[in-house]
C-alpha cells in the first residue's frame, strides 16, 4: 500500500495494526509532520513532493490512497499527481475536499488555507476522466 500525502502516517498505523505483515510505504511533503510521526512506523514514511513523478514501477503497489491531499496542489500538479497514482498502482482511492453549492465552496475556502485548487463534483469527475483516472473516488463537503 503507498499513501500519497500520509502525513503523520497515521492512517498507515491504523493499518498495520490489523494487517501486520503487509508491506506499507508512505511519503509527505511535510518534514515536520514526518517528524512528529509514530516511531511504529516512521521506518516506512519519508519527504517526497506528490508533484513529482513517483520513482515507482508501473503497477507496483496493490493499492494508492490519498486522502484530503491533492487539494493542495495547482491544476497542472493536480492532473499529474492523478496520472501517477494510476500509474503506479493496481487499485486506487482517492478522497478529495468539494463542494455542490455556494455555501459548501464559502466553507470550504474557510476550512483549506493551503488549497490551490477548488473543484466541484464535476470538475473532478472531469479531471479524473481526462487523466484516464480508473480508481475509485469519493467527495467530502464542508455544509
Amino acid at each position: 500500500i503507498l499513501d500519497v500525502g500520509c502525513g503523520k502516517g497515521y492512517l498507515l498505523y491504523e493499518i498495520r495494526k490489523i494487517l501486520p505483515d503487509i508491506k506499507l510505504i508512505g511519503f509527505d511533503i511535510s518534514s515536520y509532520a514526518l517528524k512528529n510521526s509514530k516511531k511504529e512506523i516512521k521506518k516506512n514514511i519519508y519527504n517526497y513532493d506528490a508533484k513529482k513523478k513517483f520513482k515507482y514501477k508501473n503497477n507496483y503497489f496493490d493499492l494508492v490512497i490519498s486522502f484530503g491531499t491533492l487539494h493542495n496542489f495547482k491544476l497542472d500538479k493536480l492532473f499529474s499527481c492523478i496520472k501517477e497514482i494510476e500509474r503506479v498502482g493496481k487499485q486506487k482511492f482517492i478522497m478529495v475536499e468539494s463542494y455542490r453549492n455556494d455555501q459548501e465552496l464559502f466553507n470550504l475556502q474557510c476550512w483549506a488555507l493551503t488549497c490551490e485548487t477548488f473543484l466541484s463534483e464535476d470538475q473532478w469527475i472531469w479531471l479524473y476522466n481526462h487523466a484516464n483516472y480508473k480508481g475509485d473516488f469519493e467527495f467530502i463537503y464542508f455544509k
